[in-house]
């Protein structure tokens, strides 16, 4: 592999429903982000549609996506995206990772979920790029971060890690507020800006606790833990990287603030 691959950044954004793309705006914010990015060689993929422990590998080689969600007009059924698959880039996970303590499994049928696909469509649309998904193997913050370290010299190879969640995430609480944006998702979107402009990972790491509505917010927290493997991604020898928001605002009235470090 040759030693003159630039340094990917780290990514954690908001990925959507199927509908994302038919939104106005949101699919070109992707497209603009990706464009301003260096190429990947890869893609590794964390997303919130996958828990599985111990941590298991999804599919290296291209097979069905899971379109892991109901109710919705047949089109979005239809949808597909025929990456690569990167087995490459699985071995490399697997080394990081092996240890005692913690097994890793393949689960070569395991096709990406919609959060996965659905970015990686307005992002990658060419399907050109391989792509791994690995799961959430816990919902725990601290860990999540340490396996984020983990996995972090593969920034160096030329993967772009990418933690796929949802910056809120409440749907039954969104059915009971009627239009606009719900008081606790901006006031948790605000709160969240604050922490990650000012580095306060401790308060991050302990966003139940210390953020106003974080439990309106995230009542299930796998749509933000995502984002602690991005952070752990980031800051693996030290202070986390330079961190932005690249995409702000509200959908549906949760917050999709999606975030580049480095």
């Amino acid at each position: 592999m040759s030693a003159a691959l630039e340094r990917m950044p780290v990514l954690y954004l908001g990925h959507g429903a199927p509908p994302l793309a038919d939104d106005p705006v949101w699919p070109g914010q992707l497209a603009a982000w990706s464009a301003g990015l260096p190429r990947p060689r890869a893609v590794l993929m964390v997303s919130a549609h996958w828990e599985e422990a111990p941590l298991a590998l999804g599919a290296t080689t291209t097979v069905p996506l899971d379109h892991d969600f109901w109710g919705f007009p047949e089109r979005y059924y239809q949808v597909r995206y025929d990456a690569p698959g990167a087995p490459a880039l699985a071995d490399s996970v697997r080394k990081l990772l092996r240890a005692p303590g913690m097994p890793v499994q393949d689960m070569p049928e395991r096709g990406l979920d919609h959060g996965a696909y659905i970015p990686l469509v307005e992002m990658y649309p060419d399907a050109d790029i391989p792509v791994l998904q690995i799961s959430l193997p816990t919902l725990d913050p601290v860990r999540l971060m340490d396996l984020g370290r983990r996995l972090a010299p593969l920034r160096d190879e030329g993967v772009l890690i990418v933690g796929s969640g949802f910056f809120t995430h409440n749907l039954a609480a969104l059915r009971h507020t009627g239009g606009g944006v719900p008081g606790w998702s901006a006031e948790f979107d605000d709160w969240g800006h604050r922490a990650l402009e000012n580095r306060d990972w401790d308060a991050l790491l302990d966003f139940l606790h210390a953020s106003p509505a974080g439990r309106y917010a995230h009542p299930r927290t796998e749509h933000f833990a995502p984002l602690f493997v991005s952070m752990g991604a980031a800051g693996a020898t030290g202070e986390p990287d330079a961190q932005r928001t690249v995409i702000d605002g509200f959908w549906m009235g949760l917050a999709k603030r999606s975030v580049q470090f480095g």
